[in-house]
């Protein structure tokens, strides 16, 4: 599907529009499919966010419909289980990262995709396509838009581009042509929203929810033949690559587009903690598999991260709650290098509030930025009370593209947080779902899968 010089609004619409499951290379495909498992396994674990009971008043109140599932939940409006599934992949910082362009990608085309394919009953494969659709307009946009500029302007990027990439998932469902397309787009535009003035606050993760929501509200207004803008990348006058960057890089947007696949990119979190922590998960668990280190005789943890990640995470020695707990470098090296384990477990209050683990996170774990590394890397170093000093470096975090996780491990991710919501048996059923999820028939028989079972009060779920 390789695309001629076009405006990028019009030749993202075209790609979109005309997507079919058979131009999907069987990679692609399976990290698709890797994609989706993983946002649902996110969801399930969302119920642990401490924000999670707001966002789920607030989706009940957009309207009194029940049309649509809630991952592990019951039913809501189609505004409402979109709003909420998007905050529940969200909710405790394990879901995807683009990182060339800082995104989050599932919790904005996922769940406008798996509601609308709910609602019409479309089968697997056409939800397949969609989210392929969706995840690759959102990280061409984002690479169109140019991370420095945007950044340099305090945009957080999900809320932005988050709305595109939703709405190029319900068009697909949709049948939408490349006119529609293209001014759904411009709706979506026209929502793209979100700063850093935000960072630090649970209001980042609202930033995601509320761009599934808006790609949703810009795709089912431009079915209605509501006129938009419809080259809304490259308007000069507040067009997204010049009101929010410095004119952007256009070309890369559509540069090989159907033939390279951007979605790729897409870096999956083994590990709850924010996306820039994650080199340094990998380096610390990697020295622990090589070295038997016995926590009372460690004198001090030192980390060595890139500028940005030492901006965001290397200043919270003394953290409250869980949300800052998720995003403390200081606590999230101290309780690997004690636990040599992290899941959700060590994000609860028994764990992170611990006296003898948060004096540890704040007197002995030093971090400092380190101006040779970028990004993710990170170079972790032990020095032992004996004075040797053990160390490990990260250039690539475990769930990235270069140091990718298997199907084992993301289905692994999945049993680990399905569990305890689910019956044993569909825990599985839902695996085989995605496994083979474009020979499978109905999107909707999968979010019945994904229900949670009724209990009578006093009984437990098998």
């Amino acid at each position: 599907m390789a695309e001629a010089k076009r405006e990028a609004t019009h030749a993202l619409a075209e790609f979109a529009s005309k997507l079919r499951y058979e131009d999907l290379p069987e990679k692609t495909r399976e990290h698709c499919k890797h994609l989706l498992l993983d946002a649902l396994a996110c969801a399930l674990a969302g119920d642990k966010g401490e924000e999670t009971p707001q966002v789920t008043a607030l989706a009940a109140a957009i309207a009194q419909s029940k049309e649509a599932s809630v991952i592990g939940g019951d039913h809501l409006s189609l505004a409402g289980a979109t709003l909420l599934n998007g905050y529940l992949i969200t909710a405790v910082t394990m879901c995807d990262a683009h990182r060339p362009t800082m995104a989050h990608v599932t919790p904005e085309v996922v769940p406008p995709a798996l509601a609308i394919a709910e609602r019409d009953e479309r089968s697997g494969r056409d939800l397949l396509v969609a989210i392929a659709a969706g995840s690759e307009v959102l990280t061409r946009i984002g690479l169109g838009l140019d991370y420095a500029a945007y950044r340099a302007r305090g945009f957080h990027a999900p809320g932005v581009l988050g709305p595109f990439g939703a709405a190029a998932a319900v068009g697909r469902l949709r049948g939408f042509d490349a006119e529609t397309m293209a001014r759904a787009f411009g709706l979506a535009g026209s929502q793209a929203a979100g700063t850093y003035a935000a960072w630090a606050t649970p209001t980042v993760k609202f930033h995601q929810c509320r761009g599934a929501l808006s790609g949703l509200l810009a795709a089912l207004l431009a079915e209605q033949k509501f006129v938009a803008t419809r080259e809304f990348l490259t308007a000069k006058d507040g067009g997204l690559f010049n009101a929010y960057g410095d004119g952007g890089k256009p070309e890369r947007a559509t540069r090989d587009l159907g033939q390279h696949w951007e979605l790729e990119q897409i870096a999956l979190r083994l590990w709850p903690s924010a996306s820039l922590q994650q080199g340094m998960n990998t380096a610390l668990f990697d020295l622990l598999a090589k070295h038997a280190v016995d926590p009372a005789k460690v004198k001090t943890l030192r980390v060595a991260m890139s500028q940005s990640a030492y901006d965001y995470h290397g200043k919270l020695p003394v953290y409250k709650a869980k949300f800052e707990a998720l995003i403390s470098g200081h606590y999230t090296a101290a309780v690997i290098l004690h636990d040599h384990a992290l899941t959700l477990a060590q994000f609860e209050p028994a764990r992170y509030d611990d006296p003898k683990l948060r004096r540890f996170a704040e007197q002995q774990v030093e971090i400092r930025p380190d101006p040779s590394l970028n990004g993710v890397q990170t170079v972790v170093e032990i020095e032992m009370t004996d004075g040797r000093k053990l160390s490990s470096r990260c250039d690539h975090p475990r769930g990235s593209y270069e140091n990718p996780l298997s199907g084992a491990d993301v289905e692994e991710k999945f049993r680990t947080y399905a569990k305890p919501r689910l019956p044993t048996a569909r825990v599985e059923e839902v695996l085989d779902a995605v496994d083979r999820l474009e020979d499978f028939p109905s999107a909707r028989k999968l979010m019945e899968l994904l229900q949670a079972p009724r209990v009578a009060k006093g009984d437990r779920a098998a």
